[in-house]
């Protein structure tokens, strides 16, 4: 990681899709089963519980990113 601010993201996905799939099982979205997952902790395992939060902070940035585009 040597500066470029993006890099992280691909550090922080270990296994692409598997929380999608996940919610998929669930018969959720995954924005849906990330805040099910969050408000049940208890309910989920760790790694589960950190797939959600990692989910909710990519849809922030890009909820951001798309509010930064729209000025023009």
């Amino acid at each position: 990681m040597k500066g470029s601010k993006g890099n992280w993201i691909q550090g922080a996905i270990k296994k692409p899709g598997a929380f999608s799939a996940q919610a998929e099982k669930a018969g959720m979205s995954t924005a849906e089963f990330a805040n099910e997952v969050t408000s049940n902790p208890d309910d989920y395992s760790d790694k589960t519980l950190k797939r959600a939060q990692l989910a909710k902070t990519l849809a922030g940035m890009r909820k951001k990113k798309k509010k930064r585009s729209s000025k023009g």
